[in-house]
C-alpha cells in the first residue's frame, strides 16, 4: 500500500490563448507547468505563492474541475484525471473543497439547511429524516444554532457563511480536503476561529488538507510541510520548520522577510523583490526567477533548476530549485 494519499507526477495545466474572429489559438498560458509533489494520509501541506502562480489551478485540477494537459494525480490508487464520470462521481465524496469566497461558494436561493443537505441528496445518502439529522448535528459542529438551517447564507457574516462551506464540504466525511484560501476574505479576528475550526475537525475526523495561501504566517499555523510555488512551478518544500529556519531560495528567502515581526525590538531586513511578475503566456528561459533574482547570472537565464536536495546533503525532505544554491 503507498503511503501517500495524494501523488502529483509532473503536472502541467495550460489554458489555450484564442484570438480573431476564429477563435484561433495562438498560445497558451503556463499556469502549472511540471508539479510534482506528494501528501501522507492526515497530513498538511501548505501550498504558498504570490496571486496567479497556479495555486488554485492545481487545487481544481485535484478536483477534477480541471482536467490537466499532462501529468497525473493519484489520489487513493486512482489517478483522477483518467476515470470515467461514474467513478469520478463516486470520488469526490472522498475529496471535497472549501472556496476563498464563501458568498460566491453558496447559492443564495437555498436555505443553509438544505446547502448542507445537499451532498446527501446527490450522493443519495439517508432518508429525507436522517438527512435532516445530520444536517442539525452539522450545523451544530461548526458552532452554529439549529435554526440557522431554515436562513439564507446572506443572513449570515463572512465567518458564518465559511462554516456553512466547512459543514458541506465535511457532510459526506471526506478523506482529503483542499482549502483554497479558506481565511482570506475574511477579517482578522475571525480568521482564527476558522483556522481552529479546521484543525479540530482534523484531528476528529483524519482528515487530510491541502491548504492554498499567500499569508505565510497562517500557512506556518496550519501546515506540515510547504510547499512554495512562483510562476507555475514549486521553487521549495520542506517541513515548515526547516523551511522557516533555513530558507534556501531567493524567492522563498523573500517571502519569509516580509512576515510580519511582532517585537518592536527585533529588526526584520525586507529582501524586496524588483520587477512584476513575468507573463504565464510567456514565461521566461532557463530559471522562471531570474528576471527577479538578485543573485542571478548567466546560467540562470539558459537552464531550468531541478528539485533537487541542499548542496552537499541527500536530504530528501527539503527539496530546492535554484541553481546557486550554496553560492549565495
Amino acid at each position: 500500500m503507498s503511503e501517500y494519499i495524494l501523488d502529483v507526477n509532473d503536472l502541467k495545466m495550460h489554458f489555450p490563448v484564442l484570438a480573431g474572429i476564429f477563435r484561433r489559438r495562438v498560445g497558451n498560458v503556463y499556469a502549472v507547468d511540471g508539479v510534482s509533489f506528494q501528501i501522507k494520509p492526515g497530513e498538511t501541506l501548505g501550498l504558498v505563492g504570490e496571486s496567479g502562480c497556479g495555486k488554485t489551478t492545481i487545487g481544481r485540477t485535484i478536483t477534477g474541475l480541471y482536467k490537466p494537459t499532462t501529468g497525473r494525480v493519484i489520489f487513493r490508487k486512482k489517478n483522477i484525471p483518467s476515470l470515467p464520470s461514474g467513478e469520478m462521481r463516486e470520488l469526490r465524496r472522498d475529496i471535497q473543497m472549501i472556496f476563498q469566497d464563501p458568498f460566491e461558494s453558496l447559492n443564495s436561493r437555498h436555505t443553509v439547511g438544505r446547502i448542507i443537505e445537499e451532498p446527501f441528496i446527490i450522493h443519495k445518502i439517508g432518508s429525507r429524516e436522517e438527512r435532516k439529522i445530520e444536517v442539525k448535528k452539522l450545523i451544530n459542529r461548526i458552532g452554529l444554532p439549529e435554526k440557522a438551517a431554515n436562513r439564507f447564507p446572506h443572513e449570515f457574516s463572512g465567518g458564518q457563511r465559511q462554516r456553512i462551506g466547512i459543514a458541506r464540504a465535511i457532510a459526506l466525511k471526506p478523506k482529503m480536503i483542499i482549502c483554497d484560501e479558506p481565511v482570506s476574505a475574511l477579517d482578522v479576528s475571525i480568521q482564527s476561529q476558522i483556522l481552529n475550526l479546521l484543525l479540530e475537525l482534523q484531528e476528529e475526523m483524519d482528515l487530510t488538507y491541502l491548504f492554498i495561501a499567500h499569508d505565510l504566517a497562517v500557512v506556518k499555523h496550519m501546515s506540515d510541510r510547504i510547499a512554495v510555488m512562483y510562476l507555475g512551478k514549486i521553487v521549495e518544500i520542506a517541513e515548515a520548520d526547516d523551511i522557516y529556519e533555513n530558507p534556501i531560495h531567493p524567492y522563498t528567502r523573500a517571502l519569509i522577510s516580509a512576515i510580519p515581526v511582532p517585537d518592536p525590538a527585533k529588526k526584520n531586513e525586507k529582501q524586496v523583490l524588483h520587477g512584476d511578475v513575468p507573463s504565464p503566456v510567456h514565461p521566461p528561459p532557463g530559471c522562471c526567477f531570474h528576471t527577479r533574482c538578485p543573485h542571478a547570472i548567466e546560467r540562470c537565464k539558459k537552464k531550468i533548476p531541478e528539485l533537487l536536495p541542499p548542496p552537499g546533503t541527500e536530504d530528501e525532505s527539503h527539496l530546492q530549485a535554484c541553481l546557486r544554491a550554496g553560492e549565495i
